[in-house]
């Protein structure tokens, strides 16, 4: 299913560019209707891969149900799985992935790095396309198959990933200085000692700075499938590379790097080996 979504007829691409950009247009009015508004937050208690505070406000569950009222319109016979409300199967062999709020400890700071995710699979495969939203600052980020761009204020702008000769050169991003288990940071911080810029607190904003060419490496660990799907789709449709930090498939989630060349990718893997666990 991989093969024929990456040599989808040009209808098919249209109508879930279409979707997917439906699906955030419908978030967007529900997140910035609570954003810097003392939204109220109940805590869902974490994971076994993050424990501790996991937030979830009215925000992330109305956006939610916005997108998936804008995808039953449009696309009935697929699948979605969302971090909220969990998976709905479908008949159509394909699956969106939806985030409402990623980065809900930003929404409720009032930083804005957060966004809405919507990407769109084969079920359980790769990407194909995916959108990065951040409606307070008007700015969209999409990719998919071969193409990436950034829409803000009416004007559309190619993306590329920019290509750095050395480790040496870089910025790496993440969300949580402590990157996940101890293991995990002590890799992450091999990584970040040999960088020229290291900058925390991004989440899916870290992976569009990546597509932008403004940033070289996002490390993180502990991410589940729909914290992943629409950035990777679109650092790679930016020319970058997403893996697990074993080299392996990144879609899941789990320990994933991002890249915007393979020279650093390569670098980068090497320092992360030996963190312990599964990739």
């Amino acid at each position: 299913m991989d093969g024929g979504m990456n040599a989808a007829d040009p209808a098919l691409r249209d109508a879930l560019r279409i979707a997917a950009h439906a699906a955030a247009d419908a978030a967007a009015p529900e997140t910035l209707a609570r954003f810097r508004c003392g939204v109220a937050v109940d805590d869902k208690g974490g994971t076994d891969a993050r424990p501790g505070f996991d937030p979830v406000t009215e925000g992330d569950r109305a956006a939610e149900a916005a997108m998936r009222s804008a995808l039953a319109g449009l696309r009935p016979q697929d699948a979605i799985l969302g971090e909220e409300e969990g998976r709905s199967p479908g008949t159509s062999g394909l699956e969106w992935v939806l985030d409402p709020i990623d980065g809900t400890r930003g929404f409720i700071a009032g930083t804005p790095v957060w966004g809405t995710l919507v990407a769109v699979c084969p079920e359980g495969g790769r990407p194909c396309y995916g959108i990065v939203d951040q409606p307070w600052t008007g700015e969209r980020f999409a990719g998919g198959w071969g193409e990436a761009a950034l829409r803000r204020q009416g004007v559309e702008r190619s993306l590329r990933t920019r290509k750095v000769r050395a480790l040496s050169e870089a910025t790496v991003l993440t969300t949580f200085p402590e990157v996940g288990t101890k293991a995990e940071g002590a890799a992450f911080a091999r990584v970040a000692e040999r960088c020229r810029l290291t900058r925390y607190g991004l989440d899916c904003y870290a992976y569009a700075l990546v597509a932008c060419g403004t940033a070289d490496l996002v490390i993180e660990a502990g991410l589940a499938r729909y914290d992943i799907a629409a950035p990777m789709a679109l650092v790679e449709a930016a020319g970058g590379i997403v893996t697990a930090w074993d080299g392996g498939p990144a879609q899941h989630g789990g320990r994933v790097v991002a890249a915007g060349c393979r020279a650093v990718h390569d670098a980068v893997l090497e320092l992360l080996a030996g963190a312990g666990g599964p990739g």
